[in-house]
């Protein structure tokens, strides 16, 4: 297994994110997203630059952004934005793209279960059939019921999966596990050889080791079904508002607002930059120990 780690947490120059990959040790980069953001030529000569390896995109489901909304034109728009997420990957030379079919932060539904659910499988399959001529595979994340009222669990994201097409795969997020999963390991081997990635944050959405889940048992089981994409770190480490605070929040930031707000919907802030390298060497360490890497 190579270790991987998302950017969209920390809006900075892609060149910094990349440089401290590099140093810290990790094999990959799962990059937000934003084909705008990263022109392929660019982002390639920056990739070889720092020695670190694209490993796919994650879709940044923003407002607008849903296969399950009710308005086709925007539903017709986040099929085009995921089609140019699967070039970018290809360009990358990426392998996957992991993506939320509905806008994250929207807990209410639109349509009517047969709707949605026929709206999210017309819309992944169209995206699969550019993916499958450029051969970048597509994986479906079930995320807790706090960012989205659609897909949450692993038998969900397989479902869908299936429904859309046998090639179509699923992402599995530690995170969203420990919520909303009666048995952790129980759904990892369920996606048997359908688990392609598998995202890293902690209980607590911390690195790994600084929560309660328990990462000896599942490494175990995801060498148990032959797992061999990326370990992809996303912790996201809340900024302590309080007397008690051992964080301290970075006023320097150079995201936009929208990317700012991205962040702070997902139940964080920007650390500085001191604290945000070191959670980051924290978890490649944690997780090379545990690999015996």
């Amino acid at each position: 297994m190579r270790i991987a780690m998302h950017n969209w947490m920390r809006p900075e120059p892609l060149e910094k994110t990349l440089a401290r990959l590099a140093e810290c040790g990790y094999d990959a980069i799962e990059i937000s997203g934003e084909p705008e953001l990263y022109p392929v030529e660019e982002t390639r000569k920056l990739l070889e630059k720092y020695g670190i390896a694209c490993w796919g995109a994650v879709s940044i489901m923003t407002e607008g952004r849903g296969l399950t909304l009710r308005d086709r034109y925007l539903r017709e728009g986040t099929v085009l934005y995921l089609q140019d997420c699967v070039r970018m990957v290809a360009g990358l030379g990426g392998e996957i793209l992991t993506t939320v079919p509905a806008t994250v932060g929207k807990i209410a539904p639109d349509g009517t279960v047969e709707q949605e659910w026929q709206w999210a499988v017309d819309g992944l399959k169209r995206v699969a059939d550019v993916a499958r001529e450029l051969g970048v595979k597509i994986a479906i994340e079930p995320i807790n019921r706090f960012e989205t009222y659609f897909i949450n669990r692993a038998d969900q994201a397989l479902a869908l999966a299936e429904a859309v097409g046998e090639d179509i795969c699923v992402c599995l997020d530690a995170f969203h596990m420990n919520i909303e999963e009666e048995d952790v390991q129980a759904a990892i081997r369920s996606a048997g050889s359908k688990l392609i990635d598998f995202h890293v944050a902690d209980s607590n959405r911390k690195p790994p080791g600084q929560g309660h889940f328990d990462w000896q048992t599942t490494i175990q089981t995801l060498r148990e079904i032959g797992f061999s994409g990326c370990l992809t770190v996303e912790f996201v480490n809340p900024i302590d508002r309080t007397i008690l605070a051992q964080t301290r929040e970075d006023t320097e930031t150079t995201g936009d607002a929208a990317q700012l707000k991205f962040i702070q919907d997902h139940g964080g802030g920007v650390l500085s930059d001191a604290e945000y390298t070191q959670a980051t060497r924290d978890s490649v360490q944690y997780l090379r120990r545990l690999l015996g890497s």
